[in-house]
């Protein structure tokens, strides 16, 4: 389920601008999306609203909202935003359709890494790439005289100094809120310190000196951290970037064009990127690959799902991507990157390279396991072993209840 190629070529929120040109079409229709509230999105949604009769719901927690919205019959929205570690409970659940009939009658302008297949079959269009790279304040760096970390050692010597300096309110920035924030930054650090999640029986293996060095190397980042780092999320991060609060963070590359959007960012033209940080000598930048994109609803009527997708396209072509280049690292005709996609294109060529998120049933419960695990010990009420022990515990609960452990 992941793209066989990188190729590069919240809130409520009803969009519309007249920066793009008109629809090609004029949509009769009512077309609903629930997807995540990042710039790229906005930017799709907008463009999408030029047809007519869209409306599009743009929230951080889309991906608790969607799989019963989408159970629903009929369901409660069209089009949903997802990606390749949120796609996977609407597989499961069979609420999204295979596209390929859409796609030929209405992809003509679709690259071939934008058709996502799940057994020979399309079932969702990717429009970005996306990955957790290093965002660092170059005027600081400069002005320090630091070079820019190429791991987390690095990372936390030179977090060291920017505290002494006084150059921030706090020298690093993290998404660690609780939950599925807190369980990706563990899905990066562990990955990157070599750990494997389950063995060949399918248990978890966990509790291993690679799961003891990412809580380790976790726990020492907060040390230079906002100390309410448990409600801190991508718009948090982002934000505190935006109002010169953090010198660093390992941030979503899809966040890069808010540091340069003038109307909110205290910082424009003064964040750069690198690659993610080494976890260890040797391995790959401790993060994973992301596609984002979008599926269509199978419980709507077949008309509701044509002209879902045939607004989707207009949402999703080369006027969109012109008008928004620095919004994402865009997977559509007509993108140039710029210096802040610079981090995530050096991350995905790294070698090795980091893995694309395993997106599995067993992965969606482990990473529920570690997000509600993981918060205690990074407060410091329980211990690194302990914490690993109830996380292996978890999942083997969670596992056996949905079949997946005899």
């Amino acid at each position: 389920m992941t793209m066989r190629t990188l190729a590069l070529a919240g809130t409520m929120a009803l969009m519309g601008s007249a920066s793009y040109a008109a629809c090609a079409f004029e949509n009769e229709t009512e077309v609903k999306m629930l997807s995540a509230g990042f710039e790229a999105w906005k930017s799709v949604a907008d463009a999408m609203s030029e047809c007519g009769n869209v409306q599009a719901e743009l929230d951080q927690e889309f991906r608790t909202k969607q799989p019963s919205a989408f159970a629903a019959n009929p369901s409660l929205y069209h089009v949903g935003g997802v990606s390749n570690g949120t796609i996977t409970p609407l597989l499961n659940d069979g609420t999204i359709r295979p596209l390929d009939d859409l796609v030929e009658k209405y992809g003509q302008n679709l690259a071939p890494n934008q058709l996502i297949r799940m057994n020979g079959q399309v079932m969702a269009i990717a429009m970005m790439v996306n990955t957790q790279h290093l965002m660092y304040r170059s005027d600081i760096f400069e002005e320090l005289g630091l070079e820019v970390p190429t791991s987390y050692d690095e990372m936390l010597e030179t977090a060291a100094k920017i505290r002494e300096a006084g150059a921030v309110d706090y020298p690093i920035g993290a998404t660690m809120m609780s939950g599925w924030n807190v369980a990706q930054e563990f899905v990066n650090m562990f990955q990157g310190h070599g750990g494997q999640f389950l063995g060949d029986d399918g248990m978890p293996t966990i509790n291993t000196d690679a799961g003891v060095q990412a809580l380790e190397t976790m726990q020492a980042l907060t040390e230079y951290m906002d100390p309410e780092f448990t409600i801190s999320d991508s718009t948090y991060v982002q934000q505190q970037f935006q109002q010169g609060k953090i010198a660093m963070a390992n941030l979503w590359a899809s966040r890069g064009g808010a540091m340069d959007n003038e109307e909110e960012s205290q910082v424009v033209g003064l964040v750069d990127a690198a690659a993610a940080p080494r976890a260890m000598e040797g391995g790959s930048p401790a993060t994973t690959l992301w596609w984002d994109g979008i599926v269509i609803a199978q419980n709507i009527t077949d008309e509701e799902a044509d002209a879902a997708f045939r607004v989707v396209m207009e949402g999703m072509d080369t006027e969109m991507v012109q008008a928004n280049n620095d919004d994402a690292i865009w997977l559509i005709a007509g993108y140039e990157p710029n210096r802040l996609a610079m981090g995530a294109i050096a991350t995905a060529t790294a070698s090795p390279p980091p893995p694309s998120y395993p997106s599995t049933s067993e992965m969606g419960l482990l990473h529920t396991a570690f997000g509600n695990e993981i918060p205690a010990f990074l407060t410091g009420d329980r211990g690194a072993e302990e914490t690993l022990t109830a996380i292996e515990e978890a999942y083997v609960t969670s596992a056996k209840e949905a079949g997946i452990l005899d």
